[in-house]
């Protein structure tokens, strides 16, 4: 079977290594979330695709779940001395890379194929597609106004209260031409942020459409264990749109597009909920803290996929 997983933030890429590890490169592609990317310092960042990038070529800082490993930050450092922004901190070795990104779009490359440029050098086999190579441009509606993604998530820490989203663009994008459904027997949700790295994918015109007709079993993993988020403000975002922070919400924000949830040990209790939605359900431990843990996982939804196909 070929699967496509969507993915974007440090949860999804936790999943989308196992499943690299257990699915060969000829029969998974990811698709990644670009709402994210913003141009800063006159470089084009796209944090999402960095982040699986870096991740798949084991490259990735384990402490903080974004950039490179065995970083430094002289650029950082003198940027600050020169009185210019550094809230978004890029580091040395992280900025060879959007250095590249910035002369091959320059070029006239596509992020698409600047992406498989660069994934190539780094000994990727996956495919790691963006959702789309048109501008997209995620903004939060906050109760200090209306911001660019990136400064409510890393300038302001996502300390202002949420109220809603806008993915400003997207009207004008096309889903990326190298998203073929038909070659794929199923879609993975990875345990991404429902609203801020999955619903930009879904939101581009006739992706959704042809997720729905292409009748192919659609998994979703909660990123919502025992109320929690594992990783990021999932649950401090549900909270503020009043919308209770349960597996359970997570699983009705996907319910037209899934036909699958996986659930963590600590919902089970959940799980009949879940069926009344209509869903096959899947209950599995979720929490990814080792390598071993992501492999397992990957597994699991791999398993399930196939049981439901």
């Amino acid at each position: 079977m070929k699967y496509l997983a969507f993915t974007g933030g440090v949860g999804g890429a936790k999943l989308a290594l196992g499943l690299s590890h257990v699915v060969g490169a000829d029969e998974l592609a990811f698709v990644v979330n670009t709402g994210d990317d913003f141009n800063h310092l006159g470089f084009h960042i796209s944090p999402d695709v960095d982040t699986l990038t870096y991740t798949l070529a084991g490259k990735s800082n384990q402490d903080t779940g974004w950039g490179t490993q065995n970083e430094s930050w002289h650029f950082m450092d003198a940027l600050k001395d020169l009185d210019e922004p550094t809230w978004f901190r890029l580091g040395d070795r992280d900025l060879a890379l959007h250095v590249y990104r910035r002369e091959r779009l320059a070029a006239g490359l596509t992020l698409t194929e600047t992406t498989r440029e660069i994934a190539t050098k780094l000994g990727i086999r996956h495919e790691i597609l963006p959702m789309s190579d048109d501008p997209v441009q995620t903004f939060v509606n906050t109760s200090n106004g209306t911001l660019l993604f990136q400064h409510y998530f890393v300038r302001d820490r996502c300390k202002p209260s949420v109220s809603g989203f806008e993915f400003r663009g997207v009207a004008n994008a096309r889903v990326n031409p190298a998203i073929k459904f038909s070659e794929f027997d199923g879609v993975i949700i990875c345990p991404s942020n429902p609203f801020v790295s999955v619903d930009p994918i879904l939101a581009i015109p006739g992706m959704k459409n042809a997720i729905q007709q292409s009748e192919i079993p659609v998994v979703a993993v909660s990123p919502i264990v025992g109320g929690r988020a594992i990783k990021g403000p999932t649950a401090k975002m549900m909270k503020e749109l009043n919308v209770p922070s349960t597996a359970v919400e997570v699983a009705k924000h996907y319910h037209d597009i899934i036909t699958g949830f996986v659930l963590d040990e600590a919902d089970r209790g959940a799980k009949s909920s879940v069926q009344d939605l209509g869903l096959s359900t899947d209950v599995r431990p979720t929490v990814m803290v080792t390598l071993d843990d992501r492999v397992a996982l990957a597994h699991a939804v791999v398993e399930f996929i196939e049981k439901i196909s």
